[in-house]
């Protein structure tokens, strides 16, 4: 992925190109047999010679070493390297990433089955909707198959699979969750919009040097790769993040809190697994404020991508484009499946803001949506018909569009971009020469997501498969058709059925917590300390 060259901004370290933490340790291959004494204290056994093509070899020091040098292989630096090293996250961090494995599943579900039957867990599995379409997708591409195989489909089949032959007691999809996220993060804005206007009319607008009073925008928070990056490189950024938590952890408060009173089990008699689109969410999953203290026990025990069930499936024998008996009855689980939204695949949170202003507006509202250099870039306004913008907002996949939103925020917020929570870039300053240029409309919430194109492209799933523009083999990650094409499945499954209400006041009125906090990291790699 290339960049322009107009983007000179922070540290953008391991997130864009590699940082100088980011170093995996070689073995010394070329070890030369010289007496200690013969080596100058502190010296190298060997050193690294360029030659004028750029190779790298290894050439011994010392008496005795031979005159040749050893070419070194590029280093090939994987998933798990990144997970454990300290530039992109901590120690304690990569310690709890090896637990979040298909293999810690299966190798859970084994123990369990064994235990007697008053000290098993329940099992439970929770899928994203982004999975399924991509599954599905991946099923319908494949030469075996002919027809196109749905969302829903897959969910049903999933069910089948992961309950009889892995021993999962409830298969559920994220569908549900995601609308009470929407929910909460519609209350939030409304709540931070009114702040701002408090804020605007006393004249104190971003006044406070501690950043409580940064309302807006308000950026999305699903996104646990965007928020990652947030709190490691741009800490200043924090304030304007929602609060809500996204549709996985949301997910493991209805599983372990409301969900286990049904059950009469506590937390930690739980195993709850989900299946999102992105590795990120495995970092989400084991924030610590995601941990309950109490119960020792995590809302969401262990996270895998599709990628890592697909493996499941095939070392199982397991065939999804088979279909099984009653897959398109009517099924009926604790929570509605599969519910259906408009907007985007990435969980429609502007969308989401949109409709509800457009509902409640005592005046018709028009929308208007313009895109800024791609597709993955989208500014949206509402406004009065033939009247001023009601409310204006943008939708930002990819870093590449995100360093540009984040340089905007900064800019109109008076925020000095990479410098902390707290730092300033002459605020009153900017916002007189703002009002002095007259600009209108500010944008008020930004839906944020790290991955080009959205969910349905996160890191997690299924690479093309078959035939078509992708072609056959090599797909690079992110190929535009391949998206495309699960963007289309993705929207094949879906019921606009309303939420009974009954069900919503019962889960209002158990008083779930529904938002989180966030923290800025500070970085303990020290460049000039780095030893190469």
């Amino acid at each position: 992925m290339t960049f322009s060259g107009a983007l000179v901004l922070t540290d953008l370290n391991d997130f864009i190109t590699p940082s100088q933490a980011c170093i995996k340790p070689v073995e010394e291959i070329n070890k030369p047999e010289v007496a200690r004494k013969e080596i100058e204290p502190g010296a190298a056994a060997s050193e690294i010679m360029i030659d004028g093509s750029g190779g790298y070899y290894e050439v011994s020091q010392g008496v005795g070493a031979s005159g040749g040098g050893k070419r070194l292989e590029q280093a090939q630096i994987s998933l798990n390297d990144c997970l454990a090293c300290s530039g992109c996250i901590t120690s304690a961090e990569s310690v709890l990433i090896t637990l979040q494995s298909h293999e810690e599943v299966l190798n859970f579900l084994e123990s369990n089955s064994k235990e007697e039957e008053g000290k098993r867990k329940i099992p439970v599995i929770s899928i994203a909707p982004q999975v399924l379409a991509s599954l599905a997708a991946s099923i319908s591409a494949s030469a075996s198959s002919s027809t196109t195989i749905t969302p829903q489909q897959t969910l049903r089949r999933l069910r089948v699979f992961l309950k009889q032959n892995l021993g999962f007691a409830h298969v559920f999809d994220t569908t549900f969750a995601r609308e009470l996220a929407l929910r909460e993060h519609v209350k939030e804005f409304l709540e931070r919009r009114e702040k701002a206007r408090r804020q605007a009319e006393s004249g104190k607008e971003n006044q406070e040097p501690d950043g409580k009073n940064q309302y807006l925008p308000m950026l999305a928070s699903a996104c646990p790769g965007w928020i990652c990056y947030a709190e490691k490189t741009h800490g200043e950024m924090l304030p304007f993040i929602a609060n809500t938590k996204s549709p996985q952890q949301v997910m493991g408060t209805l599983v372990k809190e409301w969900m286990g009173t049904k059950w009469g089990k506590r937390p930690d008699e739980i195993y709850h697994v989900c299946v999102m689109p992105c590795y990120d969410k495995k970092l989400e999953a084991s924030r610590s404020d995601f941990y309950n203290e109490i119960y020792a026990t995590r809302d969401v025990d262990c996270v895998v991508t599709t990628g890592e069930l697909d493996v499941v499936l095939r070392d199982k024998g397991w065939d999804l484009s088979i279909p099984v008996d009653g897959e398109m009855d009517i099924q009926h689980e604790l929570l509605p499946e599969l519910i259906g939204h408009p907007g985007t695949s990435s969980g429609s949170y502007l969308h989401a803001i949109i409709n509800h202003l457009k509902k409640t507006s005592e005046k018709p509202l028009e929308l208007s949506v313009k895109q800024i250099r791609n597709a993955d870039y989208e500014e949206y306004e509402l406004r009065e018909e033939s009247g001023p913008v009601v409310f204006k907002g943008a939708k930002c996949y990819g870093f590449r569009n995100l360093q540009n939103v984040v340089r905007k925020v900064g800019r109109e917020s008076g925020v000095r971009v990479g410098m902390g929570a707290a730092g300033k870039l002459g605020g009153r300053m900017v916002r007189k020469k703002d009002k002095e240029e007259g600009q209108g409309h500010k944008i008020e919430y930004i839906e944020v997501m790290a991955c080009p194109g959205g969910c349905v492209n996160g890191g997690g799933q299924m690479k093309a498969v078959g035939g078509g523009e992708w072609g056959e083999a090599e797909v690079r990650w992110g190929n535009r058709e391949w998206t495309k094409r699960v963007e289309t499945v993705y929207w094949l499954s879906g019921n606009d059925e309303q939420l009974d209400p009954e069900l919503l006041r019962e889960i209002d009125g158990t008083g779930l917590g529904l938002r989180t906090s966030y923290r800025a990291v500070e970085s303990n790699v020290v460049g000039l300390a780095v030893k190469w």
